[in-house]
């Protein structure tokens, strides 16, 4: 049993994607000192669970630079329709509590990386 126990009972590793929901999307995502990168996605749709797959291989090299989220469409309607979320996956950049990006569809790694880094550098700068 202990090995399971340790399997299962572990912390989220560091950079992972944080689920938010309709409740706490504004305190986590539009309030914090990062700039922060949303993934809108749905248990049913899946290029999300790619997308997904995605984010948390790349999420632990971003750590203090750039915050990954990601909303369940399904569960939090409310966030989807103030963000006019039609089709997931639907990746929305956002800095300073606005929206600067937003990527539809299935994104491939390295353009992935490339609007992350350019969301972490600008975050860094006095805009």
């Amino acid at each position: 049993m202990g090995i399971f126990k340790d399997l299962f009972n572990r912390p989220p590793k560091p950079g992972k994607p944080v689920a938010v929901t309709d409740e706490t999307f504004e305190p986590e995502v539009l309030a914090g000192v990062l700039p922060a990168v949303v993934d809108f996605w749905s248990r049913t749709c899946p290029p999300c669970h790619v997308m997904a797959g995605l984010l948390n291989e790349i999420g632990p090299d971003y750590i203090d630079r750039v915050r990954i989220f990601k909303v369940d469409v399904e569960t939090n309607p409310e966030t989807a329709r103030l963000y006019q979320i039609q089709s997931v996956p639907t990746l929305v950049f956002i800095r300073n509590g606005r929206v600067v990006d937003r990527v539809v569809g299935l994104m491939p790694l390295n353009p992935l990386r490339q609007k992350l880094d350019l969301l972490a550098s600008k975050g860094r700068s006095s805009e």
